[in-house]
């Protein structure tokens, strides 16, 4: 290095030097004037400097207050416990010596008012009146740590996490352990009650030290918002967030004022049709300890109930409820239903609807809007809402409850447990008998042996069960996909429960399956089992498999799926007419009812039985019913009648069977359809008027009234995004996000998880990848998990656990964020939101407005 470059470095690191230093000197004297000044105002409230000379600015109070500490100074009384810091414990009171002034005889450590204190600067922390302060080099005091929201004992975090164990839903309210208050200048004070004995501070509630933090004027770090100490001392809490409203309000021109009344009709026509229980589930059982229900010891013992009095008859497709035989007699039906020709009617006037141009374009333009409110909603509240999350203790998306509201039993398990079963039997009882083909017993071993495969050679994709590119817009391809190795033998040994070993393989794949969602615990599945119709015995066989095998488990409940076949049982002589089916299908249900000791197994079953669905592939083409249909009975041609017609005689027969068992003190059976993934836009208008909720319901996009009708009815729409881009709808493409944006009552849910997914949670997988493609919150997800709740047919003291003992009401006062992790800023926006929507039809028809909280179904 030469001389002029080491010249040129030493004048830089010269520079440099002095600049640092004289920065330093700068900061140091404008802190040092500062709170000289605090203290020359502090003393002139004491009186130390006359008050009176009003005329004195802060300039002149600062030149006598320096003048005088100098003076003390003198004396050796003032000194600084550090060379390049304000002398904070001496202004506060906290410094050496015995804190008396012997000049003015006043006390000192006084606590300084921190309102005087510059603006934009943090507030002082200062030690409580009368505690001693003095500063050392070593450190002898404790610090007061604040506890956790789970327990009183003190921790290192107010936000410290809490193991997970069995007893977290019940966790002990210590709203009571608040026992710290504010001065109105915000600065946190220890009460006397939260001195010991020896005059030591104890520790104090992490709502506290929240609170206290929140309304500091510390510059550092991120402000806790006040509602978020609400909600973590769990005391009833009002959220705030910025409301939107829209003014003047919204006066609908004559031409919308009728749309609306229409609108208006459509809902009511709903509400005529879908059964109600005349004692809701809230109002029969009162909850007033949500803690874990206690699980059932012995679900399959059989009491004996007795048969009632009761008679039913079968007339056009649909049966009749008589009281006794003179009511028989007399025609006099207990459970009147809408007849098919009514109901016919009713659609055809809903697809009318559906079609008229200016109806479209309202609804077209509410959902619109609807959309871009929820947008305005997250971009003022989004930080709001994260924020209340974070400090709702304990739960987070992977501890609050979720339902798998839509999933087929016989797909249950993904596909690397169904190979490993396979292979455990294999190794096992390979002489196990399992399949009687072609005149001729066949073990397992042989079964094996005639398709050349051994245990070692599989593999999943020998396998072949996972859906791929092949099956998009090919339902009968994947229903292959049922067959492992392409084989429908070992689809029949192992995914059947009516075969030759009487479905113990199944039986055995379930219950691994139950114990998979026992140790998940937050996670549950509605599994839909399949009745034919093709004979009645069939439900006797499902009933005596469930029971036999034991197969019970406090997380999952059934649904009944019936396959709308007829067409090919027609073809193989089954069946002569549709009568037969729904023979098949409903009247064994009416004997149990009527008669539980007829059918014992079946009677308790049906207890752990919600609801009744349809299913095949929507997609093939069919007739739109006439207003005057063939009786079913009359239905004997070839084809298969329309998804309609099949839906009418489902919910007929359905709500009959209802009104009975609801009258004996039974459960009742839900109407719960796939509708909507493909086909006809008929489908969702019949389940619009027949169905509590549905499967499926992308077709919805294509119509912006029955989709705007959806919404105002809340009917839930449990979608499986996977399984339609396996099969109708690419991913990108599918309108769930929309939904959920728009305010309908949707859930996710997994559909056929041996063909879909890959992991060993495949409904956490169905939420995650929706998280990742539409950019979905921690709040959004545990909205669609309570949903999911609530469109589930779990008990009410089920529901009233997982989600808060007043789930069924509308709004917050529903809501309980220790238990669904949702804020309340989010479940007001939606009720106010839909309140408003719904308000329009009712003004426009009535008048009047809505009144009421409970869950509209």
């Amino acid at each position: 290095m030469d001389a002029y470059q080491l010249h040129l470095a030493m004048a830089a690191l010269f520079g440099a030097s002095f600049v640092a230093v004289s920065a330093y000197y700068m900061h140091r004297k404008t802190l040092n004037q500062l709170l000289q000044l605090a203290k020359a105002i502090e003393d002139n409230r004491n009186g130390e400097i006359d008050p009176s000379d009003e005329s004195e600015d802060a300039g002149a109070l600062l030149r006598k207050y320096i003048s005088r500490r100098k003076s003390k100074g003198r004396h050796g009384q003032y000194r600084r416990t550090s060379a390049s810091s304000p002398d904070v414990t001496k202004i506060s009171g906290t410094g050496g010596g015995d804190g008396w002034d012997e000049g003015e005889g006043k006390k000192k450590n006084s606590s300084l008012h921190v309102d005087a204190i510059a603006a934009g600067l943090p507030r002082l922390h200062t030690l409580p009146e009368g505690k001693s302060g003095n500063v050392s080099s070593t450190r002898t005091g404790r610090l007061i740590r604040p506890t956790s929201p789970k327990s009183p004992v003190a921790s290192a975090s107010a936000f410290e996490s809490v193991e997970e164990s069995d007893d977290e839903d019940n966790v002990t309210d210590n709203s009571k352990l608040d026992s710290t208050y504010l001065d109105t200048n915000g600065n946190l004070e220890t009460a006397p009650d939260l001195l010991n004995a020896n005059d030591e501070a104890m520790a104090v509630t992490s709502s506290s030290m929240i609170r206290s933090h929140s309304m500091s004027g510390d510059l550092h770090g991120v402000q806790p918002d006040p509602v978020a100490a609400d909600i973590l001392r769990k005391e009833p809490e009002q959220e705030t967030f910025v409301r939107m409203s829209i003014s003047p309000a919204e006066i609908p021109s004559p031409d919308e004022a009728e749309v609306y009344r229409t609108i208006q009709d459509c809902l009511e026509m709903r509400k005529s049709y879908v059964f109600r229980e005349a004692i809701a589930p809230w109002d029969k059982e009162i909850i007033t300890d949500p803690s874990t229900p206690k699980p059932i010891q012995n679900p399959f013992d059989y009491t004996s109930e007795g048969k009632s009095s009761h008679l039913f008859q079968m007339e056009d497709g649909v049966v009749h409820v008589f009281a006794d035989k003179d009511a028989k007699e007399a025609k006099e039906r207990l459970f009147p239903v809408a007849n098919a020709t009514t109901f016919f009617t009713d659609l055809h006037h809903i697809l009318k609807i559906i079609a008229a141009g200016n109806i479209r374009t309202l609804c077209h333009h509410r959902l619109v809007l609807l959309e871009q409110k929820f947008n305005l909603h997250l971009m003022l509240n989004a930080e709001r809402e994260f924020l209340a999350q974070k400090t709702a203790p304990h739960r987070d998306f992977y501890n609050v409850r979720k339902v798998d509201t839509h999933v087929h039993h016989s797909a249950c398990m993904n596909q690397k447990h169904l190979l490993r079963f396979i292979k455990s039997k294999l190794r096992k009882e390979p002489n196990e008998v399992v399949i009687f083909r072609d005149g001729t017993y066949l073990t397992l071993k042989e079964v094996f042996e005639s398709l050349d495969l051994t245990g070692y050679d599989l593999n999943v994709d020998l396998l072949d069960v996972h859906a791929d590119k092949s099956t998009f817009h090919r339902f009968d391809k994947f229903n292959l996909k049922y067959n492992p190795c392409g084989q429908s033998r070992l689809r029949e040994i192992f995914l059947k429960q009516d075969n030759h070993i009487q479905g113990r393989f199944l039986a055995e794949l379930t219950k691994q399956v139950f114990a998979d969602l026992s140790a998940s615990k937050y996670q549950m599945a509605e599994y839909r089992l399949s009745i034919y119709g093709r004979k009645m015995s069939e439900w006797d066989q499902l009933a005596k498999w469930i029971v036999i095998n034991d197969l019970y488990s406090e997380n999952v409940v059934w649904l009944i799926q019936i396959p709308r076949l007829y067409d090919v049982y027609k073809g193989m002589g089954i069946v002569t007419s549709f009568q037969n089916m729904l023979d098949n299908i409903f009247l064994p249900l009416f004997e149990v009812t009527v008669d539980p000791d007829s059918h014992p197994q079946l009677h308790l079953f049906l207890k752990q039985v919600v609801g009744l669905d349809l299913v095949d592939d929507e997609s093939k083409p069919e007739r739109r019913p006439t207003k005057h249909m063939p009786t079913p009975a009359e239905w004997t041609n070839q084809f298969n009648p329309a998804f309609s017609y099949y839906a009418y005689y489902c919910y007929a027969n359905l709500y009959t069977l209802n009104k009975l068992r609801e009258s004996k003190g039974m459960t009742v059976i839900k109407f719960r359809p796939h509708s909507g993934e493909a086909g006809d836009i008929d489908h969702l208008a019949a389940t619009f008027l027949t169905a509590h909720n549905i499967a499926h319901g992308i077709n919805l996009r294509k119509s912006p009234v029955l989709q705007y009708l959806y919404y105002l009815a809340q009917i839930g729409l449990a979608m499986s995004p996977l399984s339609n881009n396996s099969l109708f709808l690419d991913y990108h493409r599918n309108p769930f996000p929309i939904f959920f944006l728009r305010g309908l009552n949707v859930s996710l849910s997994t559909d056929d998880p041996l063909q879909i997914h890959l992991t060993k949670e495949p409904l956490v997988e169905e939420y995650s990848i929706a998280a990742s493609v539409w950019k979905l919150s921690s709040c959004d997800l545990c909205e669609i998990a309570r949903n999911s709740v609530l469109q589930s047919g779990f008990s009410h003291a089920f529901k009233s656990h997982w989600i808060g003992k007043e789930y069924f009401k509308r709004g917050p006062d529903g809501n309980d964020i220790r238990q669904t992790n949702v804020p309340h800023i989010r479940i007001e926006f939606r009720d106010t939101i839909w309140r408003e929507e719904i308000q329009q039809p009712l003004i426009c028809k009535y008048g009047h407005r809505l009144a009421g909280t409970r869950l509209v179904a």
